[in-house]
């Protein structure tokens, strides 16, 4: 069995087991790498090439031979069948913010990026593009539903939107809170001059001395929060107390 493939799909739920009824653990993204382990049945278990994920994904359409050249920049990036007719053709299908693409054909304003299937030139960047300001990148996110497991448009949880700054910057940052906690510890300079901070299964990113950013599942989406209040709340909802708190 060949060791790399590549997401064809928007996006694929990753289950922690080969079962619908199983949890979604994590998602890879269009044009993301990842290696097969194991086939069953109409199941694959797979590991992401980023961030070295193991889970179960459903058969999908995937691809042995791809070089990315591009990635999408805003949350989501509408598909367009054809380039000449907007209306008529545009789809109700997006690939989500971080994916990879390569540019295979341009028409005006418009990149095709598989067969019948073009983007907006506004939504992709060349792939070695990097944005610093993850300020900008997490404001994307603001309103998105919380979803346990996601990274995506539909949906995203509070370690996957600290993760997807990174993926979209093409570093390393693990997938999971506990995870996280000990790599930020052995790396307090990654996000300059600004806080990140733990509860146990809970992350924020302050976005200034008074205000953080994240995905809460209390409230269901993505938001911004005062960060005492936020504190307080976590205190006297779960029980829970900050593990730690970093300012570089």
């Amino acid at each position: 069995m060949k060791n790399n493939f590549f997401c064809k799909s928007s996006y694929i739920d990753l289950y922690e087991y080969p079962s619908y009824k199983s949890k979604v653990s994590s998602q890879i993204l269009y044009g993301e790498k990842f290696k097969i382990l194991l086939k069953k049945k109409n199941w694959f278990k797979i590991k992401t090439s980023y961030d070295s994920y193991i889970g179960y994904i459903k058969k999908t359409h995937y691809t042995e031979k791809f070089n990315p050249t591009h990635k999408i920049i805003n949350l989501k990036a509408r598909i367009f069948k054809y380039p000449k007719n907007l209306v008529k053709y545009k789809s109700n299908n997006f690939l989500p913010f971080a994916s990879k693409i390569k540019v295979l054909k341009k028409y005006k304003n418009f990149i095709m990026f598989d067969k019948n299937k073009w983007l907006h030139i506004k939504d992709i960047n060349k792939i070695n593009y990097q944005e610093k300001n993850f300020i900008k990148i997490l404001k994307l996110f603001i309103n998105c539903k919380y979803k346990w497991g996601g990274k995506t448009f539909n949906g995203i949880d509070c370690s996957g939107l600290l993760q997807i700054f990174f993926q979209f910057n093409n570093k390393f940052v693990p997938r999971d809170t506990k995870d996280q906690i000990k790599f930020f510890n052995k790396k307090k300079k990654i996000l300059n001059k600004n806080y990140l901070i733990f509860w146990k299964g809970h992350v924020a990113i302050s976005i200034n001395k008074n205000s953080l950013i994240h995905a809460y599942g209390p409230k269901k989406k993505v938001l911004i929060m005062d960060i005492k209040k936020t504190i307080n709340e976590i205190r006297q909802n779960a029980n829970l107390e900050v593990i730690t708190k970093y300012k570089n």
